[in-house]
């Protein structure tokens, strides 16, 4: 719906969504349009922080507060015993995905599954969470924050608090601060998606994006390379990178720093093959 609207405002058909939320939640979603689509796997990929409230004393079948309960016990955990649980999700481990989400089992999405009540058995993930720090607790309502790498469900990572805990959980709310290097702050509301001024205002430059990456500037004989997407060698740079070699992914750009490309290591050493080309 929000790529949807996107497009009617701006005219472009070529949008694209970095990663979409449950129904329950709101918060930063980052769309990537024309060219920009081509990057969506390098902003889907980062890490994500959130705001999230838990609430304990039962559970439920889609491990939030939407969904069917399926035990009570009208219990709350002893602060220490939250806190300690939350240590004990902090880290890299494995993390089961609930049954109602968007994940594919034989070519149907999980939840259509699960709501026909067929049983879905959903290999865990492997995640890392940096941080879950408990920000306050009372009424049997937990506020947390967190900061997840991508695929992490704060609906499992709540389920699994009622579990250690032993007094079942379910998340309330949930609101995404930031996804990777897209933060509230610079996010318009979905109502603000029909102004085509403001849509535009919001718009961020490729050559301001994906900074963590290395870059390497490419010359006039570099630049004919990677419109046609011919391998680069030393002398189509102006200067070669000794660290480039281990990066996975390098940004490619003219000499004016535009975003151009993104390129891997070549075979040979100081060679990069223009993999993605943005021109």
């Amino acid at each position: 719906d929000v790529v949807a609207a996107a497009r009617r405002t701006l005219g472009e058909t070529k949008i694209g969504h970095t990663g979409t939320l449950d129904p329950l939640a709101t918060g930063v979603l980052p769309l990537a349009i024309g060219r920009a689509t081509r990057l969506v796997r390098f902003f889907a990929a980062s890490d994500k922080d959130y705001e999230a409230t838990v609430r304990f004393g039962f559970a439920t079948d889609t491990y939030d507060i939407s969904g069917r309960e399926i035990s009570r016990t009208d219990a709350v955990p002893a602060p220490e015993h939250l806190i300690r649980a939350l240590q004990d999700l902090t880290g890299e481990y494995l993390q089961p995905p609930p049954a109602f989400s968007a994940k594919k089992v034989g070519g149907r999405r999980a939840y259509e599954l699960a709501r026909n009540e067929h049983a879905v058995a959903l290999a865990p993930a492997a995640v890392r969470v940096a941080r879950a720090d408990l920000v306050s607790f009372s009424g049997g309502r937990a506020h947390v924050v967190l900061t997840c790498s991508a695929g992490f469900y704060v609906r499992s990572f709540a389920h699994t608090l009622g579990e250690l805990t032993g007094t079942g959980a379910c998340l309330e709310a949930l609101r995404r601060t930031r996804s990777g290097e897209f933060c509230l702050d610079d996010a318009i509301p979905i109502a603000g998606l029909s102004e085509a001024s403001r849509v535009t205002s919001a718009l961020i430059p490729l050559s301001a994006l994906l900074h963590h990456l290395p870059a390497i500037a490419v010359n006039s004989r570099g630049l004919e390379r990677v419109a046609h997407g011919r391998g680069l060698e030393p002398g189509d740079y102006e200067r070669w990178l000794a660290a480039l070699p281990h990066a996975e992914w390098v940004r490619l750009l003219n000499l004016r720093g535009d975003l151009i490309g993104m390129g891997t290591p070549g075979s040979e050493p100081g060679s990069l093959h223009p993999a993605i080309v943005l021109m």
